[in-house]
């Protein structure tokens, strides 16, 4: 079976819920899993921006790879963010999912010193080299700072280990031009409110944290997409994009942890320097998103 077909599809990158006592909440990870299954995604992104990655120490992002790897029990498809500054740190968490059997880990560009892209290149090939496990390059320049030509994502899809890139970037001509030359090769679209423009320039399917509570509308979109029904697709992305824009306007890390609370999964509130949503906005989104899901 092709790469495009074994991992296309839906996942939600998964948030971290915390106790009162600011640890990992294992039982509420959990039951998000189970939810989620059970909505037929295809699988999960287990520690990356969403699950507040570069908040939760070490131990506690192995943790994360743990609970979500016994819940899953092999029923879909894990892929584990295993990105860090520093190369050692990645490869301790590659070789910790691949002991848990993820399907792939994946790496956001290492940041803020300003590496070369030799440098980011044989961060990658050296993560692969000491797990041995397949690699999805999480491209996000927004939030990195990390940059690439065309031609340099390529570079590094052209290692066979690279199994795929994570787009997450509106930068869709680029995405358009990487996958006519890796057509074998998995991408996926990142930003949820541009779902559909992935899509349409050649995403097999997406990852995203609004996934977490409403994946049947990515699903929908996703088959719709597929069926050649885009103006019902297009329909179905403009109500996931009143919402996203909703959690543009209070704050993205907050507003998904506020709508799992009030939807009954005690996520707790984003970790500092994140800021608690005041009772207003909580209400707002209870009123005009939560309700209406």
């Amino acid at each position: 079976m092709k790469l495009t077909e074994t991992f296309g599809g839906v996942y939600p990158a998964l948030l971290t819920p915390f106790t009162k006592e600011n640890t990992v909440n294992a039982k509420v990870l959990k039951e998000l899993v189970e939810y989620n299954i059970q909505k037929g995604v295809k699988g999960f992104y287990v520690g990356g921006s969403t699950a507040e990655a570069f908040l939760l120490t070490e131990e506690e992002r192995m943790q994360t790879y743990e609970i979500v790897a016994e819940q899953a029990a092999g029923r879909v498809k894990l892929l584990a963010h295993v990105g860090s500054i520093s190369t050692d740190q990645a490869i301790r968490f590659a070789k910790r999912a691949k002991e848990l059997n993820y399907d792939s880990v994946s790496a956001v560009c290492p940041f803020y010193y300003g590496f070369t892209f030799d440098e980011i290149k044989k961060y990658y090939n050296d993560i692969i080299n000491a797990s041995e496990m397949p690699m999805i390059m999480y491209y996000i320049p927004g939030t990195s700072g990390v940059k690439f030509s065309t031609a340099q994502i390529a570079e590094i899809l052209d290692n066979d280990m690279v199994i795929g890139l994570k787009h997450t970037s509106s930068e869709y001509f680029a995405l358009e031009q990487v996958k006519t030359k890796f057509q074998d090769k998995v991408i996926f679209n990142g930003f949820d409110e541009m779902f559909l423009c992935g899509l349409s320039m050649g995403a097999d399917g997406g990852i995203g944290s609004t996934y977490n509570y409403m994946a049947e509308k990515f699903i929908k979109i996703h088959k719709l997409f597929k069926e050649n029904k885009m103006a019902e697709a297009l329909a179905e992305q403009r109500e996931a994009n009143r919402i996203i824009k909703i959690l543009i306007e209070v704050g993205g890390m907050q507003m998904n942890k506020v709508v799992l609370c009030q939807m009954g999964f005690d996520f707790g509130n984003a970790r500092a320097p994140f800021a608690e949503l005041t009772d207003a906005q909580k209400q707002y989104i209870k009123t005009e998103v939560t309700d209406k899901l």
